[in-house]
């Protein structure tokens, strides 16, 4: 039994439990058990027979989708507030118009950039697979607090691991003769972009066979900006390197998975990444 940090759901009775309250971790399937459910369990009461007490059961209840961009817009408005706080604690006369006078610097508006660009790609994906049984779930948290997906899809072809970028600049793939393959983008080394994708898509991969799913899985940097190809498809590391419609155009594409599955398969991951 653990004190939650943060709010959850009991996975037998769909009943809400709150940041501070008490719950059963159960490690190998990553869910929490409410106090009277596993009282019941130990009695030799099936927890599926009992009465749901203050909610659902988990199957039935709304699926948590999360907030496209919620972490970093609350990272925006923390440095933002530490910012003026100091400020005006160092000039108390004159805060106010130096603040007034002066620019955010780049630490803190690259948080506000990146606010926008998830909630662009999260509104282009939803409105083009708005008609299809793609699932798409925003902002999860990764385990051990290390970051954040921007957005996972569970489409008839499989999960997609999708990070948002709101970059400028022309995108390429550089092959040297020596070494590694690199991202570039506006001439600068990025292919840090594509060792976070490849750490992403291995928590989705471990969180799917924890839950003894085998579906495919596969990253993809979405750009809202960037200069790609106009024909043909960029990928790195079996990573898509993609605009929005194209992308979504990989979302609608028929597979063999149908919406019960997709359905079953977006409540699992989103119980095992709840919202960030």
């Amino acid at each position: 039994m653990l004190k939650l940090r943060r709010p959850d759901e009991c996975v037998e009775c769909g009943a809400a439990l709150p940041a501070g309250s008490l719950g059963w971790w159960d490690t190998p399937t990553r869910t929490i058990t409410c106090p009277s459910c596993r009282e019941l369990s130990a009695e030799g009461s099936p927890p599926s027979q009992a009465a749901p007490r203050t909610g659902v059961p988990r199957a039935l209840a709304p699926l948590e989708r999360g907030q496209p961009g919620a972490s970093v817009a609350r990272e925006h408005r923390r440095r933002a507030r530490n910012r003026e706080a100091r400020v005006r604690d160092e000039h108390p006369r004159i805060g106010g118009l130096l603040l007034l006078l002066s620019n955010p610097p780049r630490h803190e508006q690259a948080f506000h950039i990146g606010e926008i660009g998830e909630l662009e790609v999260a509104a282009s994906l939803e409105q083009h697979t708005a008609n299809g049984p793609t699932v798409i779930l925003h902002d999860r948290r990764m385990p051990g607090g290390y970051g954040n997906i921007d957005h996972l899809a569970i489409a008839p072809t499989g999960v997609f691991v999708i990070d948002a970028k709101n970059i400028k600049g022309k995108v390429s793939i550089a092959n040297p003769l020596f070494g590694p393959s690199r991202l570039m983008i506006s001439g600068r080394n990025r292919t840090r972009l594509i060792d976070g994708l490849d750490r992403q898509v291995s928590v989705v991969r471990e969180a799917l066979t924890a839950g003894g799913h085998e579906v495919p899985v596969r990253g993809a940097l979405c750009f809202t900006t960037a200069d790609l190809p106009m024909f043909g498809t960029l990928s790195m590391r079996e990573h898509l390197l993609v605009q929005r419609k194209a992308l979504a155009k990989r979302l609608n594409a028929k597979g063999p998975l149908q919406s019960a599955a997709i359905d079953m398969l977006a409540r699992d991951l989103a119980g095992a990444l709840p919202p960030a």
